[in-house]
């Protein structure tokens, strides 16, 4: 559910640090709902790591999706949606309702989201076994489940013995902070390839200074990213760092999902053995295409002008 605050008075009434992710229950999240009632709201399909593989199928990688919803229409409707799309539903069930987000959208397009995640809590590591793997090259981890550490430490484990890729998204500031040591060792242990915005990636090493930051990362993973709003991306793999630009949104009108797709771009032109400097264009283009509406959903219009931009960037045609 996305809401377009007219102020951010809802975010001092309710203590929502701007830009953040908060896990509350359903009685909070239903009493922050309230507060908002009356005010613009679109309903879109969501989750972190579902928009950033939803946006891969349809840059046309071969993708899956795990994940635990309810036993109810929404759950089916969730699952139904991903098998539309293409992608492989790795979907459990469980006693909980499905979990639910709360955008909140600032004026000037900023999101904060309050979640509910329902029966995703209920997702065990034991429910994914080996054989969900088959077939895939990289696991995607999105940084706002990392509070169930047994849950992420033994999917990470897992995928590690079937010889996949992993790549963590840091998520948000504040889940960074709250998670640290766990997020360190996850890292220097198993991840391959770390996303973070610049907020996140100081609250991961200490680091105000986002190039320092992309250092530090660099030290413990293979390929580190670090996303400088306004000014772009920093990537570092190896002794290679390329700093790639944005692409300019028409109107910037919703941050939600911004992050999200640019991992789906970066990693699709992973995907296609391309460079650092065109997977980070790749990221900027579907970045740049998702800020411009509502959510993260939008038609064949905006896809068909994507991929026109991709087709560029791979004959190296349109880089930043």
């Amino acid at each position: 559910m996305l809401v377009n605050l007219k102020t951010d008075c809802v975010l001092s009434r309710f203590k929502l640090a701007k830009g953040s992710m908060s896990l509350v229950d359903t009685k909070l999240q239903t009493e922050i709902s309230k507060s908002v009632a009356g005010l613009p709201y679109s309903l879109s399909l969501g989750g972190s790591a579902g928009n950033t593989i939803r946006a891969m199928a349809q840059l046309g990688c071969s993708v899956g999706f795990i994940g635990k919803v309810g036993r109810d229409t929404t759950g089916d409707f969730f699952e139904q949606a991903l098998e539309n799309l293409g992608i492989r539903p790795f979907v459990f069930r469980g006693t909980e309702r499905s979990g639910k987000c709360v955008s909140l959208i600032s004026p000037d397009g900023e999101r904060t989201m309050v979640t509910h995640l329902g029966a995703a809590l209920e997702l065990r590591a034991a429910e994914i076994e080996p054989a969900v793997f088959d077939g895939f090259d990289c696991l995607y981890v999105e940084g706002y489940l990392v509070q169930d550490h047994e849950l992420i430490l033994g999917a990470v484990k897992t995928a590690k013995q079937c010889g996949l890729k992993v790549a963590v998204d840091l998520a948000s500031f504040n889940v960074v902070a709250e998670n640290l040591s766990f997020l360190r060792n996850l890292v220097t242990t198993y991840v391959d390839i770390v996303f973070a915005n610049e907020d996140e990636a100081k609250a991961f090493t200490g680091e105000a200074e986002p190039l320092n930051a992309l250092q530090a990362i660099s030290e413990i993973c293979e390929l580190a990213v670090v996303k400088v709003g306004m000014k772009g991306a920093l990537i570092k793999q190896g002794g290679e760092v390329v700093h790639v630009g944005i692409m300019a949104a028409a109107k910037r009108v919703d941050t939600t999902g911004a992050g999200d797709f640019y991992a789906a771009g970066f990693l699709a032109g992973l995907c296609d053995g391309l460079s650092l400097r065109q997977c980070g264009t790749i990221g900027a283009i579907t970045a740049g295409k998702v800020i411009e509406v509502v959510g993260t959903t939008f038609g064949e219009e905006a896809w068909a002008d994507i991929h026109r931009l991709v087709d560029k960037v791979k004959h190296e045609k349109y880089l930043f």
